[in-house]
């Protein structure tokens, strides 16, 4: 996830949990007057309309409110399926009337507000429990309950979601009313608690889904697979800046490293491009070897145009590499022999079919055409022209005046397939020895 966490706010989250979305609807996103019943049918029908969890959660809260259910804090949380984070949370209040999305990663759980929590016994396969916060014992048995108590609040209870995998969800709730949470209502709830589990397991399955696509795809062309662009030969043609860079001496590498080793300095690489690339509105289509193809599609909402994108992605890029020769991570301090690291990045801009390819039952979302072919013949010159970085004239003709002006024309050179020689043009800030 290269999102970016938001202020949290006039609320704070723990170390290593981050905001990422927050609504404020408040009680007027629900009816004023409700039954259980009324609940049960908004849940087998008008929710299922709902595809953000966040605004049917936090619907749900103010639907249970207007039937008289007594919740005045709630949390929800669901573990996931994802390369960096352990899980997703929602927390909603009737005081503030915020309800908000956050993650955590997985150092989350090592925290003290996690593992004194009852939250990590229930999500750990312990059974529901209940606290009466009126009482003493109840109030010192976690951190968390004396915290509650001091604000008013009469009872605690949390539950967990059973789902049909090994991931563990839960849902919290407290209440401030002056006698907790009625029998009768803890009951009553219990179908509409059934119902609403089954709602939250089918928003996580969605989302596990993208998030593996966009892993393994990229969120562009992730978003098309998941909008149904599945058979072979869907894709379309469009105009874009293909992205394609290289790690210098990585068969030299390969031949003195063992492979963990390799695979450290690569990730480092890659880690240093794909968080430049995605920054900036890219798309990595492919991890090949030491390369990198990506691509920047022309067009869209992005407030810079492909071209200005693809070049700051490139030079975000390697100066984050300087830094990374400079001032090496750990895991590369114990590495010897990997330094320094030094890439070639070619941006060429044309048409090309952004789509599937591959056998019948095997598939490829990339790119293909004549541009990634060129793409690929302007990044073999940087090794002989010496600079890190070089783009062709279709892509310096969308540049701005001001960053024209920083650029320098290399030359004009033939690349094999094209008719006519291609003026080159590097930063010229950038060199490379």
């Amino acid at each position: 996830m290269h999102q970016k966490s938001i202020d949290p706010s006039p609320r704070s989250y723990a170390q290593f949990v981050y905001l990422m979305d927050r609504t404020k609807r408040g009680a007027e996103c629900a009816p004023k007057t409700q039954t259980l019943s009324d609940i049960t049918e908004w849940l087998l029908f008008e929710a299922v309309k709902i595809d953000n969890l966040m605004f049917m959660y936090e619907e749900f809260l103010w639907r249970c409110r207007a039937a008289g259910i007594p919740v005045d804090r709630s949390s929800l949380h669901v573990g996931t399926l994802h390369p960096r984070i352990i899980g997703f949370s929602w927390v909603w209040n009737s005081t503030d009337e915020i309800c908000d999305e956050v993650t955590a990663d997985a150092r989350a759980m090592e925290i003290p507000a996690f593992t004194k929590n009852p939250l990590a016994r229930v999500m750990g396969g312990g059974p529901m429990m209940q606290l009466d916060l009126r009482r003493e014992e109840d109030r010192n048995a976690f951190p968390l309950m004396l915290e509650l108590a001091d604000e008013g609040y009469t009872e605690y209870a949390i539950m967990p979601l059973y789902t049909a995998t090994e991931r563990k969800n839960a849902i919290t709730f407290a209440s401030k009313h002056p006698d907790g949470f009625p029998d009768a209502i803890r009951e009553d709830t219990k179908t509409i608690m059934d119902i609403f589990a089954l709602h939250v397991e089918r928003h996580i399955l969605q989302r596990i889904a993208r998030n593996v696509v966009d892993t393994y795809l990229g969120p562009i062309a992730g978003e098309r697979v998941l909008n149904g662009e599945i058979k072979r030969g869907d894709g379309e043609a469009i105009d874009a800046v293909v992205w394609m860079s290289d790690l210098r001496g990585f068969t030299t590498l390969s031949d003195k490293l063992e492979g963990p080793e390799v695979s450290t300095v690569l990730n480092t690489y890659f880690e240093v491009v794909s968080k430049a690339v995605l920054e900036h509105g890219g798309d990595i289509l492919k991890f090949i070897g030491d390369g990198v193809l990506a691509v920047f599609p022309k067009g869209g909402d992005a407030e810079a145009n492909a071209a200005e994108r693809a070049l700051l992605a490139a030079q975000d890029a390697l100066q984050e590499l300087d830094t990374v020769n400079e001032k090496p991570p750990e895991e590369l301090k114990q590495i010897t022999g990997w330094h320094p690291l030094k890439v070639g990045v070619a941006l060429h801009e044309g048409e090309v079919f952004f789509g599937n390819i591959g056998g019948a039952s095997r598939l490829d979302f990339t790119v293909i055409g004549r541009a990634v072919n060129e793409t690929s013949r302007v990044e073999a010159l940087c090794k002989e022209l010496k600079r890190p970085l070089l783009l062709t004239e279709p892509v310096y003709e969308n540049l701005t005046a001001s960053t024209k002006a920083k650029l320098d024309l290399m030359g004009e050179f033939h690349l094999r397939g094209v008719s006519r020689e291609i003026p080159v043009y590097a930063c010229a800030s950038t060199r490379q020895g």
